[in-house]
């Protein structure tokens, strides 16, 4: 058995496939780490969510997103927060709703981190100075401050080590976010998106959502040898009719 772990799929079904397919994974022998997000983005978020429930060893990650359509799908709850960061668009995947028991159930039982060969799986990040046990949904789900302050340290020490694990695997942050203020002088719309679509290894942080929700692609990654593979961009899978 071989085990993937996959970045924020945000609704990009076509790019989920892709990445499965490009991997060469084995729905019935692999594990797959999902980092959370699979909601919101893309209009295709049911179809995703078919898809990881085909996988025999699925392991899925709670994000903030997925919080927010299970409050859609338990509790009519629909916040402007969501609905303008992509909730329409899981709403519009269900036609409006409901969403279905099993896809509820998935959503419900998620793991809020996964610990594995002493690496931690978890969505946006951890206070290294805590014991994992002691971290808040909402810090699980929300953090940017590991992200960035693995972002700054990189740059000073790269062997650096945060918290005890070897290895600490995070989605949330999209790796488009560092590449923020490069130059983008000469690039065409494609080149520009290209941008910071590529995972990020800093210090033993590696951040894998690279941005499919918006205007870059979905990577999944073999967590012992990490290698990965990617989707092409979505909104050149999606054109005009993908984030509306």
């Amino acid at each position: 058995m071989k085990t993937f772990v996959v970045g924020d799929i945000h609704g990009a079904y076509k790019a989920l496939l892709q990445c499965l397919e490009r991997s060469g994974f084995d729905y019935d022998k692999d594990r797959l780490i999902v980092l959370g997000d699979v909601c919101d983005g893309y209009y295709e978020v049911k179809q995703c969510i078919d898809e990881l429930l085909k996988i025999k060893h699925c392991d899925f990650i709670i994000g903030n997103h997925d919080l927010w359509a299970l409050g859609w799908a338990t509790r009519n709850e629909t916040p402007e927060i969501w609905t303008s960061q992509g909730g329409d668009q899981t709403m519009a995947s269900y036609s409006g709703g409901p969403m279905p028991q099993a896809h509820i159930d998935f959503l419900r039982n998620a793991h809020l981190w996964i610990e594995f060969e002493n690496k931690l799986f978890v969505h946006a990040g951890i206070d290294p100075t805590k014991r994992i046990e002691k971290h808040s949904l909402e810090y699980l789900t929300g953090d940017r401050n590991l992200v960035e302050s693995a972002w700054k340290k990189a740059h000073q020490n790269p062997k650096y080590k945060y918290s005890t694990y070897d290895e600490i695997f995070v989605g949330h942050t999209t790796t488009q976010w560092f590449a923020r203020n490069k130059e983008t002088k000469g690039l065409t719309l494609e080149g520009v998106a290209e941008l910071g679509t590529k995972p990020l290894f800093l210090c033993n942080v590696i951040i894998l959502d690279t941005g499919a929700g918006w205007s870059g692609k979905l990577t999944i990654m073999d967590v012992n040898t990490h290698e990965y593979w990617q989707s092409d961009l979505t909104p050149k899978l999606y054109g005009t009719e993908g984030r509306k």
